[in-house]
């Protein structure tokens, strides 16, 4: 399974959708999108970086996220998100300040 099927899988459960809402609610033929999605999150097709964006979106996540291969680098990714915008700098500053 690729990391994007894997981080894509993971957001659709913590959201609590289908595969078929997800899809619709990305843009998706209402025909197709279950099937589409549930090809996307075994790996045997890839969604084009638009509707990643579209999911992302729709999931409330970073489209980073989906990308991420370490799995706390994708958990880091998902907190830092939802951050308010004034404490994301006091993150990016205690990072900058504690890294070797």
């Amino acid at each position: 399974m690729s990391v994007l099927a894997k981080r894509l899988k993971e957001a659709r459960h913590r959201a609590g959708l289908s595969q078929e809402k997800l899809g619709i609610e990305s843009g998706l033929d209402p025909m197709s999108a279950s099937t589409r999605m549930n090809r996307y999150e075994l790996g045997k097709r890839t969604p084009d970086w638009l509707l990643v964006e579209k999911l992302a979106a729709v999931l409330k996540v970073p489209t980073s996220y989906f990308y991420a291969s370490a799995d706390d680098e994708a958990e880091l990714l998902l907190v830092f998100h939802r951050l308010p915008k004034k404490h994301r700098a006091a993150v990016i500053a205690f990072a900058i300040e504690n890294a070797p």
